[in-house]
């Protein structure tokens, strides 16, 4: 397993460490994952999920006009 040195200006330090902190993991793991998710050539499992859990047909013109509410008046400027 390689190794990777990497500098940071304090309060970015500081803002990783806390980030890592709430993940509950060590900041080497948060770090990876956050290389791994950016190089990742797939989809994430829950993107892949909503494939096909809508339906693939639009509403008419009709159906959309049906909704349409009639616009107050204007005023004239």
């Amino acid at each position: 397993m390689g190794q990777v040195t990497i500098y940071l200006e304090n309060e970015i330090e500081n803002k990783m460490k806390h980030a890592a902190k709430s993940s509950q993991i060590s900041v080497s793991k948060w770090i990876a994952n956050i290389i791994k998710e950016k190089i990742s050539t797939e989809w994430p499992q829950n993107v892949v999920n909503l494939a096909g859990s809508w339906k693939d047909e639009f509403p008419s013109l009709q159906e959309i006009r049906s909704t349409e509410v009639i616009d107050s008046n204007r005023e004239t400027l």
